[in-house]
């Protein structure tokens, strides 16, 4: 594993097309918020980090594909998601990611060598072992700190998606050109 100094091989990430995030642990900080409204109706909240959702849509500005896969099915998750933009999101009840990501790989004719996966624990395991770029995150589970590639020096929910979005689009040489793309658009008056 490289250490959280370690810039990601450019050889390698210009050889990725596809990003997955997990969400609980990666893109929150792994807590869930439960409780009931007045009426009965149960309430699930998470917190994300903004600076992540921003992360990954640079990611997408880029030219990569987003896709997020999460092992649990959560209401929050969706509407985070959707509010990013982001139109690929599977919620798989009982973390049967694998499956899901074959099935997308298939879809859009990607290779796993191709692909790029940040995780925190052991349901994003299968997956992660498969893929071309394992991340993760500064508080991940000594099974996926073994094998990644890359790991953040900020933990999931505070920015390590972001640093992980950054490190990668600094591989492949877009970062600054995104950024100020971004900024040009943005000072028009």
């Amino acid at each position: 594993m490289q250490s959280t100094s370690d810039p990601i091989s450019p050889e390698l990430a210009r050889r990725i097309r596809l990003v997955i995030f997990d969400v609980d642990g990666v893109l929150t900080d792994a807590g869930v918020y439960i409780g009931a409204v007045s009426t009965g109706e149960s309430v699930e909240l998470k917190r994300f980090d903004i600076q992540d959702g921003v992360g990954l849509k640079m990611l997408g500005w880029g030219g990569l594909d987003v896709v997020v896969v999460s092992g649990r099915v959560s209401e929050a998750t969706s509407i985070r998601i959707a509010e990013l933009g982001i139109e690929a999101c599977y919620q798989e009840p009982d973390a049967h990611k694998l499956k899901v990501v074959e099935r997308i790989l298939a879809e859009r004719g990607i290779a796993w060598e191709e692909v790029a996966m940040i995780g925190d624990d052991i349901p994003d395991l299968a997956v992660m072992r498969r893929v071309g770029l394992k991340a993760a995150v500064a508080n991940a589970t000594p099974p996926i700190v073994a094998i990644a590639d890359w790991q953040s020096s900020k933990p999931g929910g505070h920015g390590a998606a972001r640093e992980f979005c950054d490190a990668l689009l600094l591989a492949r040489g877009d970062l600054d050109r995104i950024v100020e793309r971004y900024v040009e658009e943005r000072s028009a008056t």
